[in-house]
């Protein structure tokens, strides 16, 4: 299955029902395979990366968006494991400070947007602030669709500005949610991973399944697209992750600094 049946370029006549998040589309069927294929794709994201940072002319913004225990860092981990740290950043986006409520709710996200030749992971977003605050009815629907607005536009100022987006939900059932949890629970080493409060927000799974829906739907464009990343499987999410990052870096093509002549005529003593 092709990646544009998972590439989100127009909200319409969009549905999250419409993607099974069991479906393994980029699998082998082989889970000892698909792993050494994630191997291999590391290994090959790692010298883009490289390439990337030496240019130091453009930026890239990986967004992981999606319920709790999807996996996001998880995904961290698994893909971005061979990259050198020093140019990437991950970002993990909590509830707001004093210092950030009393800006506007963008002045935080903006902070932390990608530098030249860098990479930054958020590992949740800006898109928080039409999620959780849609749900549990904090902003109006009128307000939501201001924010709407205001996240093509802070989008559009980003890539008009040499960030390449790559926008991706981690789509998980509602019994996968419960199995993770329950692992959780029962795993003592996993345990420090429970908040309960993912017990309370778990009650409202039908409105966070509404408000992502809207959300793709009204900020999905051709230049920042959504990926929809079937993940009840952690291999295949991971795999579907770094095949969609290899596909962006093969677009943009980067390419070391020509080299320098003056420098050939140097001696080092």
């Amino acid at each position: 299955m092709p990646l544009a049946d998972f590439r989100i370029t127009s909200g319409k006549n969009f549905s999250l029902a419409d993607f099974n998040p069991d479906a393994k589309p980029f699998s082998s069927g082989d889970k000892v395979a698909d792993q050494a294929r994630l191997t291999e794709l590391s290994a090959q994201l790692d010298a883009q990366q490289d390439i990337f940072y030496a240019e130091h002319q453009r930026k890239l913004l990986i967004v992981l968006q999606g319920m709790d225990t999807s996996g996001k860092d998880g995904t961290v981990r698994g893909v971005f494991r061979s990259f050198d740290p020093l140019g990437i950043r991950v970002v993990s986006f909590k509830s707001p400070t004093a210092e950030e409520l009393a800006h506007d709710y963008l002045w935080r996200i903006h902070a932390q947007v990608p530098r030249a030749g860098e990479i930054v992971v958020f590992n949740r977003s800006h898109y928080e602030d039409v999620l959780i605050t849609r749900v549990h009815e904090w902003i109006d629907e009128a307000e939501c669709e201001r924010r709407y607005k205001q996240l093509r536009a802070f989008e559009t100022m980003l890539l008009e500005t040499g960030t390449t987006i790559v926008k991706c939900f981690l789509h998980i059932s509602k019994d996968e949610q419960k199995a993770r949890l329950e692992a959780r629970l029962a795993d003592p080493q996993k345990q420090w991973k429970f908040d309960p409060k993912d017990l309370e927000e778990r009650q409202y799974w039908k409105n966070y399944e509404t408000a992502y829906t809207a959300a793709i739907a009204a900020t999905s464009t051709p230049e920042a697209p959504w990926y929809v990343v079937p993940a009840n499987s952690k291999t295949h999410r991971n795999l579907m992750v770094a095949e969609i990052l290899m596909a962006v870096f093969e677009k943009l093509k980067p390419a070391y600094p020509p080299g320098k002549p003056a420098l050939a005529k140097l001696k080092v003593a």
